[in-house]
């Protein structure tokens, strides 16, 4: 799994490989997706988030060193959430960037996977799908934004995998969501974090219905429309390419006309 995807060939035997964030990608714009996976035409990457990578791993820590004893976090208590971090051989699989929990989807051969943040146990033996987030804002941290529809189809892909292996599953997830204090005097080499745990109740329904659909779209020869951007209207990625692309053609014409002209 480690290796990188080659473009897809149609009518290809060999499975072909689909991240959670290529699932993502194809709800936001089939033809960003499309591009990608018969092209290797990628989005322009962001900046690494280095320092919300680094409080993952800290989150990782922390809530592994309750696993290991068993015992609930003082967060679960706090917001009275009966369940324990959940002990289970394949976790640091799950958790790997190049691994994660995977399955392939026999009607389409799609190979799909996504690597959690943490999984809890509640009393009833259910696995809890849980996701760290960080930001650093005045107001208060929520999931009801237009664009954090995102982070609600990340937790869904995640049960939906785990499901696949195996595992029953809470239809409940949680967001282990911090936000840095931004009204402190100073830095003095030190930020205070609030953290709140939200609860999302999601259904994974539209998941497999969405694959067929990235199968059929990968298996065209014609590239896609424009999809809609998670704040309304159009792809930005796609709007700036054609924005691009008309202001090349504008400045390459009156050069092509005085050329044919000599």
């Amino acid at each position: 799994m480690a290796s990188r995807n080659p473009a897809y060939s149609k009518g290809q035997t060999e499975p072909y490989k689909v991240s959670r964030s290529k699932i993502e990608l194809f709800m936001q714009c089939p033809r960003c997706f499309w591009l990608d996976g018969r092209l290797k035409i990628s989005r322009p990457s962001s900046p690494p988030f280095t320092i919300n990578k680094a409080i993952d791993e800290l989150f990782k820590k922390e809530f592994d060193s309750y696993r290991a004893k068993g015992e609930p976090h003082p967060l679960m208590e706090q917001f009275s959430i009966n369940a324990v971090p959940m002990q289970h051989d394949s976790l640091d699989v799950w958790r790997h960037n190049f691994t994660g929990v995977s399955v392939l989807h026999k009607p389409t051969n799609l190979w799909v996977f996504g690597a959690i943040d943490d999984l809890w146990v509640d009393a009833n033996g259910q696995a809890i799908v849980v996701d760290y987030k960080a930001t650093a804002k005045e107001q208060g941290v929520s999931i009801d934004s237009a664009w954090q529809i995102s982070y609600k189809r990340q937790l869904e892909v995640y049960q939906w995998l785990l499901r696949q292996n195996g595992l029953s599953v809470s239809d409940t997830g949680y967001f282990v969501y911090t936000n840095a204090v931004v009204g402190a005097a100073g830095f003095y080499d030190k930020v205070d974090f609030v953290t709140k745990l939200i609860p999302y109740t999601g259904s994974d329904a539209w998941i497999e219905p969405t694959l067929i659909k990235m199968k059929e779209c990968l298996e065209n020869d014609n590239m896609p429309a424009v999809g809609k951007a998670a704040m309304g209207g159009t792809c930005e990625f796609c709007n700036y390419a054609r924005a691009r692309t008309e202001l090349t053609l504008a400045a390459i014409k009156p050069k092509a006309k005085k050329k044919a002209k000599k």
